[in-house]
Parts: C-alpha cells; structure tokens; sequence
C-alpha cells in the first residue's frame, strides 16, 4: 500500500487534518504538496487539509482541533444543550458557541473557514478546577466530539446573562433542566468562581422549583457579599440578593 493509500484509509471521514498530525505519519512538506497537486488531499487553510470530496463542518474541524491539536476546546452553553436534546422545542437561532480555557485561541483555519451557521468562541477559565470530568462524548456522523454535559453548560450560559443572553430565554432554558444530576452540580456551584452565575443559577433553579435543587447544599457556594443588580430598573429578590427582571416581564423581554 502507497503512503497517501496508507493516510487515506486511516483518515476520519469528514474530518480536518492538521499538518502537525500528517507530518508525524509520515507526510513531509513536498510529499504533503505533491498530494495536493494530484489531488488525493486539499489545504483548507494553514496548517490544515482534508481528504478530497469530504463534506467537512465545524464538527469535523473540532474533531482536529480536540484529537489531533490536543486543546482544550468544546461545543458548550445553549449548543451544547441543542446536541443533548434538552431545548428542542425552543426557537434558538443557529449559533455555535465554543468554549475553552483562558488563553487558549482557534487556529486561524477553523477561525476563516465558512461554516454553515454562525460561530463564537469565549475562552475563560469561570471554575477553580479542570473541567475536563465534565465533558461528554458526543457522536457524529463516524466520529466522536466532546461536549459540555448539560450540568456544565448550564454554567456556560448563565456566564453570558444579561450582555449577550437575556434573562427570559434562560428561564425557559432552565425550566427544561428537569434532570439535571445534583451532585455534578453540586461540585460545580462550589468550585465556580463567579458570583453572579453562582446566584442566578440558584435562583433560577429554585424558582424552577426542580427535584435536584433540593439536594443541593448552598452552604458551600460562594455567594460573595453585598447586592448584584443582573436586571436594571428590576425587583430585588432578598434571597440570592440579587435584581432580577419584574416577572411580568419574563415573557416580553426579547430573546436575543
């Protein structure tokens, strides 16, 4: 069997392949633009190609980026609930969003390819631990992605409230959060280090009024000190001290 027959055959259908990757299995610079030039592979960008014919979507370029780059970087927030199944009958516009570590940047190949639906990457590090226990595999078509669990994502998104996801479309986001596993989010309350997604996280999952949120122990989350005011011009809830949307408003407040 020829090398490129060899490559061919071990390549992931629909998946990106990073140079680094092609080099290691043998696949130097002249071989790599040989290849290309007969047209077994194509250059998608820098520093990375797939195998001619191959439909490939953002799925197929994070396979690359998580199994073959090694970083750190997961479909999370409302996407990764959308691949759960968790907010089917909710009218989510087709964005992605990513997530990963402080620090840790896209390459500029799968920043400048044109996937179908609208992308956004936040890097941050909102937990005092590795999240990495919190992913879950994901399968798609013949390969397999990591994702946020629905625990994690939860987190994710209430990071984002209110600046870029408003307060109404997490509340229904969080009445859908039946089965969520307490003691996954247990360690999460206690090791999340931002205030604010620790006091709406209970609020909403108190008002929800879900079988879980009784098992947690609040005694454990920090709730820092003092107001935090999520909703201006709104009411003030003396439990998580918070101001939060009038509840006439939940459903006339735009979804962004």
């Amino acid at each position: 069997m020829t090398k490129v027959n060899q490559i061919l055959s071990q390549w992931v259908a629909d998946t990106v392949s990073s140079t680094k990757y092609l080099q290691e299995k043998g696949l130097n610079s002249d071989l790599l633009h040989r290849y290309v030039k007969s047209g077994w592979i194509e250059r998608i960008g820098y520093g990375a190609y797939k195998k001619k014919f191959d439909k490939i979507d953002w799925q197929g370029g994070l396979y690359c980026l998580q199994n073959q780059i090694k970083l750190r970087i997961h479909p999370g927030g409302k996407t990764a609930l959308e691949l759960h199944g968790v907010t089917h009958n909710l009218p989510f516009k087709p964005k992605i969003t990513l997530y990963g570590p402080s620090k840790e940047k896209l390459p500029r190949w799968f920043k400048n390819n044109f996937w179908k639906d609208e992308l956004n990457y936040h890097s941050f590090d909102l937990f005092t631990m590795n999240i990495d226990p919190f992913l879950q595999v994901h399968e798609y078509k013949n390969f397999f992605i990591l994702i946020s669990s629905p625990e994690l994502a939860a987190f994710e998104i209430l990071f984002h409230v209110p600046q870029q996801q408003s307060f109404s479309e997490t509340i229904k986001i969080f009445e859908n959060l039946t089965t969520l596993r307490f003691d996954i989010v247990q360690t999460l309350l206690s090791n999340c280090k931002s205030i604010k997604v620790n006091r709406i996280f209970l609020y909403l999952a108190d008002i929800s009024n879900h079988s879980w949120f009784k098992k947690i122990d609040i005694s454990t989350v920090n709730l820092g000190y003092g107001k935090r005011v999520i909703e201006q011009n709104g009411r003030f809830d003396g439990k998580y001290n918070i101001t939060v949307p009038k509840k006439n408003s939940y459903d006339t407040e735009p979804i962004y």
